[in-house]
């Protein structure tokens, strides 16, 4: 995980604050959670601290962080302990308390030399959720949106380098999906939605690792539907920009079976991404 030079000092002085006598005496009482009140707001952040580390549940933490907030409103601790919060809830897995803790945090201390941090963990908290959503593309896109405010809003931090990483990764999650459903449709001959699918990946995701496949499959489907023109095209841009890619050698396999060539032919959405990507007339 990525951490803020904020962060950074804070895990370090996790292992500091564990001997301190503040701590002690909070990690001594049986009944601490109930009689918080009794200690200071950093001792109450210090155990927070010690459980994050040494603990397996990392909602017992932020227990202790809430507490701080709760009993200490508007003090630095409180600012600390809100943005642990939302550390702690996104290693336990609690995503959208994860995204509510650190909306707070930005939304209070909007200046904050943390609220990059802030941006960045509710920026995770939806990328983190990309393999548990099936087909409902929604977090994705949230993902996309929150890495893209953390890349164009604090470009000079190292979170912005990271959501870059994140960024195409997701992107590349939208195109595979697309390429998902357009081959559960070519399977079963339904070619005309196929080809919508392999579309979308071209026009809207071609610089993603799926672009390749994404031609070879237009070509499988155009040749299905006897327009050999499309198909013919799309073997052309293939070819002219992955012509050592294996996606390239079945798509040329199956238009010499035909008896046809890689080239450029009619006037189709193909011919107009040919002349763009290729002669690079954009108009």
């Amino acid at each position: 995980m990525v951490r803020s030079k904020f962060s950074a000092s804070l895990m370090a002085a996790v292992l500091a604050g564990m001997t301190l006598a503040g701590c002690s005496a909070l990690r001594d009482s049986d009944d601490d959670k109930q009689n918080l009140e009794r200690f200071t707001a950093e001792q109450i952040y210090k155990r927070g601290e010690y459980e994050l580390e040494n603990n397996r549940k990392p909602e017992d933490a932020v227990h202790y962080f809430s507490e701080v907030e709760r009993l200490y409103p508007y003090s630095e601790w409180a600012k600390r302990a809100l943005i642990m919060q939302a550390y702690g809830y996104h290693r336990a897995g609690d995503y959208e308390e994860a995204r509510g803790a650190a909306q707070r945090f930005i939304a209070t201390y909007p200046g904050d030399q943390d609220a990059a941090y802030a941006k960045y963990l509710l920026a995770l908290s939806y990328y983190d959720q990309i393999d548990e959503v099936g087909r409902d593309q929604g977090l994705t896109f949230q993902a996309l949106v929150a890495l893209r405010e953390v890349i164009e809003e604090y470009p000079d931090s190292e979170y912005a380098r990271s959501s870059i990483l994140k960024f195409d990764l997701a992107f590349d999650h939208l195109a595979a999906k697309e390429m998902e459903i357009g081959r559960y449709y070519l399977k079963r001959g339904h070619y005309t939605a196929a080809v919508n699918r392999f579309r979308v990946v071209v026009e809207e995701y071609q610089t993603t690792t799926q672009t390749p496949e994404a031609l070879m499959r237009l070509v499988e489907a155009y040749l299905a539907l006897g327009l050999t023109d499309e198909a013919q095209t799309a073997g052309a841009i293939l070819g002219h920009n992955f012509q050592s890619s294996p996606f390239y050698t079945d798509a040329y396999r199956q238009l010499r079976g035909r008896g046809l060539t890689a080239e450029a032919r009619g006037d189709s959405w193909l011919t107009n991404v040919y002349r763009q990507v290729v002669q690079g007339k954009w108009l």
